[in-house]
């Protein structure tokens, strides 16, 4: 029994250290090609704000990047869900292309006025690199399975600065109802690798900061950690969350089916798009949802950190930045989700906060990481993004966010190769309904 303990124990350590010796250098260069990208990515964004004719370039933009992808994307124009593919069921791979040409096309996504985010390019940057590596170290499907998974968590890991986060959201974020519990140990060591490794390179992350509130109450003249009237409030957001989170995701697969039905010549589709992009900035008479959302293009401009904080966001903001990114995104410009998801929840929590009487910053963070939850169905994922972007005093409120949104976004998410492995309601629904014979 002793010999088969210590045998057990030196298989384990021989594991360790096996995938820490793959994954460390793996997540070095995806976070190195991340902090380039990021860096890449706050220049073009300044440089818009001051040349802001590029946006009238969108549409000759968004014909570049197609025929990019025409001439030298293959399969790599799949993007996440190739990768997602790739996981479940290894097949010819992760072309090396990918990497490049995501990078060099979100940039100019961003350049010219697109509204898209980063995670994808981050994510899509993991993946590709993750490939190359398992094909240099000559890993079986199994292990480049992993090695994929930990690409994914070291792409997410190092974009946003969410190393806990990039390790859970590339585990839960395969297959709905199951993680796989083994990949955990090599996607932590490359989330956290490739997290330090952009820090390394001087690249800095946004802050965001939540006002101290008093989530306390009275019940009963009994003083209670969490007033029941601040729960409600959440519990109620949350499913509007969920709802927003679910009609992001059918927009974009509604404008992308719309335009390859409706129109015949697909390198008009872009072209199209970014018309359309420049008619509603025109008519809006403002910038605001164009781009990332993070920086501010003017004084009073609406971005997630304004939304943080009271008078921060207009009351259809969250809509206006829906129908930007869906637009961008379903004509076929690149980016990722992600960073939009965030500006419509954290401006969808500042609206929804004045209706009801509640923190402002709170609920804008709750926003934040609950319509990126029900959108990618990760919710513990998001529920750790929210400890480690705004700190673990409202953890709770957090989970509850998140896992409300999860509910009410429906089963299908913005990932269309995320495979259900057990749905959400366990049948339960169809249980009670058969029950009355409704």
């Amino acid at each position: 029994m002793f010999k088969n303990i210590i045998s057990k124990q030196l298989n384990l350590f021989s594991y360790l250290v096996r995938w820490a010796l793959m994954s460390i250098p793996l997540a070095i260069a995806i976070g190195s090609v991340v902090a380039f990208f990021l860096w890449l990515l706050s220049w073009a964004t300044h440089f818009r704000f001051g040349h802001t004719w590029l946006l009238y370039l969108l549409p000759l933009a968004g014909i570049a990047i197609h025929l990019l992808y025409k001439w030298y994307g293959q399969s790599a124009e799949r993007g996440n869900n190739l990768i997602i593919d790739e996981i479940h069921q290894p097949g010819a791979g992760v072309p090396k292309r990918m990497a490049p040409l995501i990078l060099l096309t979100t940039v100019i996504t961003h350049l010219f006025g697109g509204s898209a985010g980063r995670e994808g390019t981050a994510v899509q940057i993991g993946g590709s690199l993750a490939n190359l590596f398992g094909s240099w170290f000559k890993l079986d499907e199994s292990d480049r399975k992993l090695i994929l998974t930990a690409g994914v968590a070291a792409g997410f890991g190092a974009v946003f600065g969410t190393p806990l986060t990039g390790t859970i959201f590339a585990l839960e974020v395969i297959s709905i109802g199951r993680i796989q519990y083994n990949a955990l140990l090599p996607c932590l060591i490359a989330a956290l690798i490739g997290d330090v490794t952009v820090s390394a390179w001087g690249v800095h992350h946004t802050q965001y900061h939540i006002d101290v509130v008093n989530a306390g109450g009275d019940f009963y003249g009994k003083h209670l950690p969490l007033s029941f009237l601040l729960l409600g409030k959440v519990i109620v957001s949350s499913a509007l969350f969920g709802l927003a989170a679910m009609a992001f995701a059918k927009a974009v697969h509604l404008v992308k089916h719309t335009a390859l039905k409706l129109v015949k010549i697909s390198w008009l589709i872009p072209a199209l798009g970014g018309v359309i992009i420049i008619a509603l900035t025109l008519a809006l008479g403002k910038p605001d949802y164009l781009g990332l959302g993070v920086d501010a293009e003017y004084p009073g401009a609406v971005t997630i950190l304004s939304a943080f904080k009271h008078g921060g966001a207009d009351a259809f903001s969250w809509l206006w930045k829906l129908i930007y990114t869906s637009i961008t995104l379903g004509t076929g410009f690149k980016g990722g989700e992600v960073t939009p998801l965030f500006y419509i929840g954290a401006t969808l929590g500042n609206t929804l906060a004045d209706i009801l009487n509640a923190p402002v910053s709170l609920f804008a963070a709750l926003g934040f990481i609950a319509v990126f939850a029900g959108a990618t169905n990760t919710p513990l994922a998001c529920t750790l993004m929210g400890i480690e972007l705004f700190g673990g005093e409202y953890a709770l409120l957090f989970a509850v966010a998140c896992f409300i949104a999860y509910f009410f976004s429906g089963e299908q998410g913005i990932y269309s190769a995320q495979r259900t492995d057990t749905a959400k309601l366990g049948g339960y629904r169809y249980r009670l309904f058969s029950k009355y014979k409704l």
